[in-house]
């Protein structure tokens, strides 16, 4: 189960400002969200995204 599924797709488009239909369009599988709606889809779940530097060779 996703953790957007347990939220539910009403309070997630409510905290992103987002529809409910844009989010599912969004978030399927066939699904290319901007970066800003990762971000904010991120952020209704409790999650930060950090970027980290890789180390070089990998």
């Amino acid at each position: 189960m996703c953790s957007s599924d347990l939220k539910g797709m009403s309070q997630l488009a409510e905290e992103t400002g987002l529809s409910r239909q844009a989010l599912y369009k969004a978030l399927s599988a066939e699904g290319r969200p901007e970066f800003s709606t990762v971000l904010k889809v991120a952020g209704a779940l409790g999650f930060r995204l950090h970027p980290q530097r890789v180390a070089e060779g990998v």
